[in-house]
């Protein structure tokens, strides 16, 4: 697992030697846990009263049991905006939906709750970091891209300083 952090990392940096850091560059996951903090560390993210008793779809049984899941769905939402310019509500809640149990009966897919992504999209808009399309959907600010490429080299560079970590690691257990 380490060897292949290291060369995606490495491929990573011959990528970008030329400019800067961007989203696409660093994990996503990494990406969404850092941004979700900077949001919520910022605070100029409303959240509705209803977060903690709300299912995030029809099919989910349970609320999510993390409390920071607005700040996650948010990162998540935004991340997937400046990916895909002009994605609406409708493409998004067929990306987060997933399968329904239905018992005996084969499963189908059903879509994400348009409510909850509506609001965090609404919040987004209103801390600028994302607008809307002129031809329909939500598109990413100048404001919106720099906090993001901004997050992703500060993830970049943690994630470096760990392989570098782990690299010495290896280097003392295969001395031993």
């Amino acid at each position: 697992k380490l060897l292949l952090r290291k060369q995606w990392y490495q491929r990573r940096v011959a990528i970008t030697a030329g400019g800067g850091v961007t989203l696409k560059d660093v994990e996503s996951h990494m990406w969404v846990k850092e941004f979700a903090a900077f949001l919520k560390k910022s605070g100029k993210l409303t959240i509705p009263k209803w977060t903690d008793i709300v299912k995030t779809a029809t099919f989910k049984e349970l609320p999510p049991k993390d409390n920071d899941w607005y700040y996650i769905r948010s990162a998540a939402l935004l991340r997937r905006v400046y990916l895909r310019q002009g994605v609406g509500t409708g493409s998004l809640r067929k990306i987060y939906g997933g399968r329904i149990n239905r018992g005996s009966a084969p499963s189908h897919h059903k879509n994400a709750s348009a409510s909850v992504i509506r609001h965090a999209l609404k919040g987004l808009v209103e801390m600028k970091l994302i607008a809307n399309h002129p031809d329909g959907g939500r598109m990413i600010t100048s404001a919106g891209r720099r906090d993001a490429d901004r997050i992703a080299s500060q993830v970049m560079s943690a994630s470096q300083v760990a392989v570098e970590e782990a690299e010495e690691e290896v280097a003392i257990v295969a001395e031993e």
